[in-house]
């Protein structure tokens, strides 16, 4: 079995990249809050915010890839933590990308709607809060994943099932939208539930992992 003292320095680096993952959830949650709740200054703030921990996780994984290689630390794991790194980066890269799509496109979203995107928001969100203990311990007890990554699936499946009640309600019972502005709500519903999407390949990819790890 690895031994990861001499992997101290890249399992704190490690850390420090999930940490900046989980960060990344809650100012996107807060983002998408501030914008329907009209508190513009809040939303640039999380905007600014969201973008420099963007920056930091990317910075933190080509770190963590430099040492993985230049130090031949772990290398029968090394291809498989890549890719979860790569998979984990970019989950916040998109939550960037979204919540600057609706400072960009100024997306009109009637007020009845906000609870239900609120709560869609949460939902994806807790997703990615749910693969980071997942994925720590997969360098520390791989045993334990699999008991911590049955919540991503769980708040997967909800913002499926909310994602497509919203998207009904836009399409068959707001008479008075345009079909441009439904299409522009299904396109702002669909990219927040993306998010468990992404998280959920997470999780599929950390319980193929704990298992090559623990058998």
């Amino acid at each position: 079995m690895l031994s990861f003292k001499q992997a101290n320095k890249t399992i704190e680096l490690i850390d420090t990249f999930l940490n900046t993952i989980d960060q990344g959830a809650l100012i996107f949650k807060e983002g998408v809050k501030n914008y329907l709740l009209g508190n513009r200054e809040s939303f640039v703030d999380n905007l600014k915010t969201l973008s420099a921990l963007e920056t930091d996780a990317d910075i933190a994984r080509r770190k963590i890839e430099n040492i993985l290689y230049t130090q031949s630390l772990m290398p029968q794991l090394r291809g498989d933590i890549m890719r979860l790194l790569e998979e984990l980066d970019s989950i916040i890269d998109m939550a960037k990308k979204n919540l600057f799509q609706f400072d960009v496109e100024v997306p009109h979203i009637p007020a009845e709607l906000n609870q239900d995107l609120i709560k869609l928001t949460e939902l994806s969100a807790s997703s990615i809060e749910s693969v980071i203990p997942a994925a720590r311990d997969y360098f520390r007890s791989p045993e334990k994943v699999k008991e911590k990554i049955h919540r991503v699936y769980l708040y997967e499946k909800e913002a499926d099932k909310l994602a497509d009640a919203i998207k009904r309600k836009v399409f068959q019972e707001m008479d008075s939208l345009r079909l441009s502005q439904r299409f522009h709500l299904r396109y702002f519903t669909l990219h927040i539930e993306m998010l468990s999407d992404a998280s959920q390949r997470a999780a599929d990819m950390l319980s193929i992992m704990a298992i090559k790890r623990t058998i």
